[in-house]
């Protein structure tokens, strides 16, 4: 019988990758969705038939017990949160309901309906906020600058609580960033490529950024989300960070994909104090030895790679 996965945050962009991966790996793959009025399920539409959705919502334990009882999965990845920092600190309190606290909500639905369903945690390398040493490994203190940070913190502790007070197999993946085609609009990344690509088809004019001098370890989500499998598939649950080791400036990422268009970056970047964080994460870099190790894993797409992929697929989306 094929194995059973739940991925919740599943029209996301890491969801929508990992629930591709798990279906070239033979799992059947349900996806637990919010019932809205408006409903994206864009990035899940070309595996829609091949996956199941199922409604249930992070701020209703009893949902997420009803979803478990309903497709019974076997590894259960939690994807869903507010994910997007600079809205963090206008909705703090709503951060923290689903990002922290929906993360008991689903470990607590684990040790009543199936205490063997195996499950991983979508932790961030935004928890280190104002770093204590670099790079960051999984030993390395916390100290989150924002409300997502913090609510990412009290996701990861109370996965390693249930871990150790119940013998749950949870682990939680320390993801640096990880970017894509399917990267939403408002995130740094997606934001230059889409403009570069904008101003290359004569759409746009300019793209207003806050610091650019702000570092960042940029990998690929497709990479990403094949060391979240792995995680489960360990005899022993763990913590990891995944990364390149690597880090590049916003400034780098503009160079990179205006030039990609033939562009100079600096004719169309405009710095606004609107887009400055009140707390401001000057450098992230991860130390992913051990997922190398343990894991096996290494990233595959390097930054440049990357960029230019996200700027072709923006060309081809603006010229239909």
């Amino acid at each position: 019988m094929a194995r059973r996965a739940l991925i919740t945050g599943v029209t996301g962009q890491d969801g929508s990758y990992l629930a591709e991966f798990l279906l070239d790996q033979g799992y059947e793959v349900f996806g637990m969705v919010r019932r809205s009025s408006t409903v994206t399920f864009e990035r899940v539409a070309h595996i829609q038939d091949r996956i199941t959705l199922i409604p249930g919502e992070m701020l209703d334990e009893v949902s997420i017990i009803n979803v478990l009882k309903e497709c019974k999965p076997d590894e259960l990845y939690n994807l869903a949160a507010q994910s997007f920092v600079q809205t963090s600190f206008s909705q703090p309190v709503f951060t923290g309901e689903v990002t922290a606290l929906g993360v008991t909500r689903v470990l607590d639905a684990i040790r009543l309906v199936n205490p063997e369903i195996r499950f991983y945690q979508a932790s961030s390398s935004e928890m280190f906020g104002k770093v204590h040493e670099s790079p960051q490994t999984e030993l390395t203190p916390f100290h989150p600058r924002s409300p997502y940070g913090v609510a990412k913190v009290y996701g990861h502790w109370i996965t390693l609580n249930y871990r150790e007070s119940y013998g749950l197999h949870a682990s939680s993946g320390i993801l640096f960033n990880h970017e894509s085609p399917r990267r939403g609009l408002e995130f740094v990344t997606r934001k230059v490529t889409h403009a570069a690509a904008r101003v290359a088809v004569g759409l746009g004019r300019e793209v207003r950024l806050g610091n650019l001098d702000a570092q960042r370890d940029w990998g690929f989500a497709g990479d990403y989300v094949k060391a979240m499998w792995r995680m489960l598939q360990q005899d022993q649950p763990d913590d990891f960070v995944i990364a390149t080791g690597e880090t590049h400036s916003v400034r780098e990422l503009c160079e990179v994909a205006f030039g990609r268009v033939g562009l100079h970056w600096e004719d169309y970047v405009v710095v606004d104090e609107k887009f400055l964080r009140p707390a401001e994460v000057d450098v992230l870099v991860g130390d992913a030895t051990k997922a190398r190790t343990t894991l096996e894993w290494a990233p595959e797409v390097a930054f440049a790679e990357l960029i230019e992929m996200m700027v072709d697929a923006d060309l081809a989306i603006l010229r239909r």
